[in-house]
This record gives structure tokens, C-alpha cells and sequence, in this order.
């Protein structure tokens, strides 16, 4: 058999499988990937097997729409229509449930899959152990020993602290306003000036006062 004349069996039994309208296109989108189908190809096997009366063409506007011929098919009554509506309905509601299962299985999944694994649990429970016992002979040696600074040390240092603080802030606020004082008389820029006075500031030596 030809490559033409396989496409046009292909799409033949396609549409006689899937007994309903189709348009080239949606053939060609449907089969071109499993069969490499190209869709010059499509649209010419297709209408070729409607002239031949394999299929049924019907034209709609610029677009033509191809369907299997339903001549080779039996009739279907009343009854078997019910039931297949039946078979349509349990089969959807099949569909439903395992999806629905389908994704609570995918999220154990991935729960599981994130989780340690016993041999993994033992080793960070080892770890966590170890680092429990350095962090107790760490309190304790803090404990036992005798320098320990009481809180009246503690706060005398604050106040002092705060106290320097304070006056670095009070000096170079001034520092500031003598340099502003001079700079507008100075026919440099400020850079200059502090490179010819060697005046290093604070941000020169990347210090930043502390907060009181």
C-alpha cells in the first residue's frame, strides 16, 4: 500500500471510529503527530474518499466538514439510545471517581516523596542528639563560670554606652556645621577641602553610629 493510500485509510478509519464531524484541520491536529500526516495530504485523502463516497462532505460557508458515512452503521432504537446514555452516564461517573482518586494518590505521592525516610529520620535524630550535647557542655561551662557579669555592671555599661553615643553625635553634628560654615566660602568641592584639611569621616571609615 502507497503512503497516500495509507493516509487515506487511516483517516477513514478514524472517522468511522470516532463517528463524528470533523474538519481537515481537526484531522490533520489529530493524527499528524502518531502518523506524521502532512496536511496537504489530509485535505487531499479526505477529499478524495468523499468523492469516492467513502465519506460524506458537507460544505458550511468557506469551511467543509467531513463524517463517516452513516449508511454502514445500523439503525439504533429507542431502547439501545437509553441504554447507551445509561453506559455514557455510569462510565462518566467511573471517570470521575478515578480522577478524583488519581489526584488524592498524587498528592500522597508527593507527601511521601518529601518526607525522610526511616534511614534518613535515624541520621537527623543522630545530628540533632549531637548538637543537643555540644549546646548542654556549652551551658553549663557558661554556668560554671565565675566572671559572670552582674546586672549593675550591665547597666553601668548601657549608661555609658548611651553617654558616648550621645556625645559622638553632639561632635559630629558640629564637625558638620563648621565644615558647611567653610564650605561656602571655599571656591572646592567638599571631597576636596577634607582631602586637603585630612579630615577622615566617619563613612571614609565605613562607621555607622550606634543607636542610643
Amino acid at each position: 500500500m502507497s503512503k497516500k493510500d495509507n493516509g487515506a485509510a487511516l483517516i477513514l478509519a478514524y472517522l468511522n471510529e470516532k463517528n463524528r464531524p470533523y474538519s481537515a484541520q481537526d484531522v490533520f491536529c489529530n493524527l499528524q503527530k502518531q502518523h506524521g500526516l502532512g496536511k496537504t495530504a489530509v485535505v487531499k485523502a479526505m477529499e478524495l474518499l468523499a468523492l469516492e463516497g467513502k465519506i460524506k462532505e458537507k460544505v458550511y460557508g468557506k469551511q467543509k466538514i467531513y463524517f463517516a458515512d452513516q449508511a454502514q452503521f445500523k439503525d439504533v432504537n429507542d431502547a439501545d439510545l437509553k441504554a447507551m446514555d445509561c453506559q455514557i452516564s455510569e462510565l462518566s461517573a467511573e471517570v470521575q471517581s478515578l480522577t478524583q482518586s488519581c489526584r488524592q494518590l498524587d498528592a500522597e505521592l508527593k507527601e511521601l516523596s518529601s518526607s525522610l525516610t526511616t534511614e534518613e529520620m535515624v541520621s537527623e535524630i543522630q545530628e540533632l542528639k549531637a548538637e543537643c550535647s555540644g549546646y548542654r557542655a556549652r551551658l553549663e561551662k557558661i554556668k560554671s563560670a565565675t566572671n559572670h557579669v552582674t546586672p549593675e555592671e550591665k547597666e553601668k555599661v548601657y549608661k555609658e554606652q548611651s553617654l558616648y553615643v550621645k556625645e559622638w553625635k553632639k561632635r559630629k553634628r558640629l564637625a558638620s556645621d563648621m565644615i558647611s560654615a567653610i564650605l561656602e566660602g571655599y571656591p572646592k568641592s567638599k571631597k576636596e577641602f577634607l582631602d586637603e584639611a585630612g579630615v577622615e569621616t566617619d563613612e571614609d571609615c565605613k562607621v555607622v553610629v550606634p543607636n542610643t
